[in-house]
């Protein structure tokens, strides 16, 4: 699986143009379905310009990421670089001229995620730098710091002295050169809460990068998959189906729904989902934190957006299945398509409510007290 919008060794991307690593970069952000802005462009232009003469010297020795996927957050990380034994991550803040504590915690962030959830990071060491590219001048940084796990605490540069902490790390640390294809093939493997997968599913990430890469994992794909096929068969021989989904808690059933309903969330589809749960609790949470997750997003891309326009379309997507229920109960006459309900009784599966929704649309919902699996 390829988490990166580009990938390639440091030779080949300082012989590269700017206008191909950007046909790249833009290619592969249109292939994963995210809307590529003006403002992203020349973010990664102005990385692009700032990482070819500072990258030189380490022409032949590794390799470097834009846009490297971290699921479990729902964020990409803007470039990561393996240099000699060092993974490098640099977050850019284009424009900006301030070291912001949200933003240090962010690169930080990133750094515990690989050390902690990528198989082939754990025993590397790992350098956050922090470069707003419209500081004049980083603080007094003083020594280095390994914090713990071979880590270093967040480091704050400027495009005049990222060469100079580069060189600085790589003399801090040691151990042997990084294979990059086997750091590639290395497995992403965290076990998210239920809320951490709501929002990197919202996101546009698939149920493989955030799930562990183990035998439950591959079950609960398995198990997505299949339901995909029963969806599109219904659909083609306009049949009503159920899905019962069973499942000790925590093996992954609340998983499955959300990544069947994100996948069909286009308001246009024949296919738009929604999600239903009984368990009101995990409603608002949910709801609350895909909301908050939502506004910095698009905040964090100059783009002006209300919490209450956002909360709307959080709403929309996730739901009580109660109220949904009783309205069907008031007039169960309408025009109706499939209503997919996954409860618990006793740990057994079995139908609730009506067996058709109000509205032309597919849903998917489930009614348990606790986590889910198939």
């Amino acid at each position: 699986m390829d988490r990166a919008y580009y990938s390639d060794s440091i030779a080949n991307f300082l012989d590269q143009s700017q206008d191909e690593i950007l046909g790249r970069l833009s290619r592969s952000a249109a292939t994963s379905g995210s809307s590529l802005e003006s403002t992203q462009s020349t973010a990664w232009l102005e990385q692009i310009r700032i990482l070819k003469p500072i990258l030189e010297p380490y022409r032949a020795q590794g390799s470097v990421y834009f846009e490297y996927s971290i699921p479990r957050l729902g964020k990409r990380i803007d470039v990561l670089a393996l240099i000699g034994p060092v993974i490098f991550i640099l977050e850019f803040k284009v424009g900006e001229e301030r070291f912001t504590s949200h933003a240090t915690d962010q690169v930080w962030d990133y750094a515990l995620d690989l050390k902690n959830f990528h198989e082939t990071s754990h025993t590397r060491p790992i350098a956050p730098i922090l470069i707003p590219t419209g500081a004049r001048r980083a603080p007094a940084q003083g020594e280095l710091i390994r914090a713990h796990d071979d880590i270093l605490t967040p480091i704050h540069g400027t495009p005049e002295t990222l060469a100079d902490v580069i060189r600085k790390v790589l003399d801090f640390t040691q151990g042997g050169a990084i294979d990059t294809r086997v750091w590639e093939d290395g497995r992403y493997h965290p076990t998210p809460t239920i809320v951490e997968a709501a929002m990197a599913l919202y996101n546009g990430h698939s149920v493989a990068e955030i799930s562990r890469s183990d035998a439950s994992a591959i079950n609960l794909q398995l198990t997505t998959s299949t339901i995909d096929e029963i969806i599109n068969t219904s659909r083609d021989r306009r049949e009503k189906s159920i899905c019962f989904v069973t499942g000790v808690p925590g093996a992954g059933k609340t998983l499955v729904g959300l990544n069947i309903a994100t996948k069909h969330i286009n308001k246009d589809s024949e296919l738009y989902s929604v999600f239903l749960s009984g368990n009101d609790p995990l409603v608002k949470v949910l709801r609350e934190a895909l909301a908050r997750d939502k506004v910095r997003y698009e905040k964090e891309r100059g783009n002006k957006v209300t919490k209450g326009t956002v909360h709307s379309e959080v709403q929309a997507f996730i739901q009580i299945i109660h109220r949904f229920r009783d309205e069907c109960l008031r007039d169960g006459q309408r025009q109706s398509s499939t209503l997919l309900s996954l409860t618990k009784r006793n740990g057994l599966g079995r139908s609730k409510g009506p067996g058709a929704s109000c509205n032309r649309r597919r849903v998917v919902a489930t009614s348990n007290t606790r986590s889910p699996s198939f």
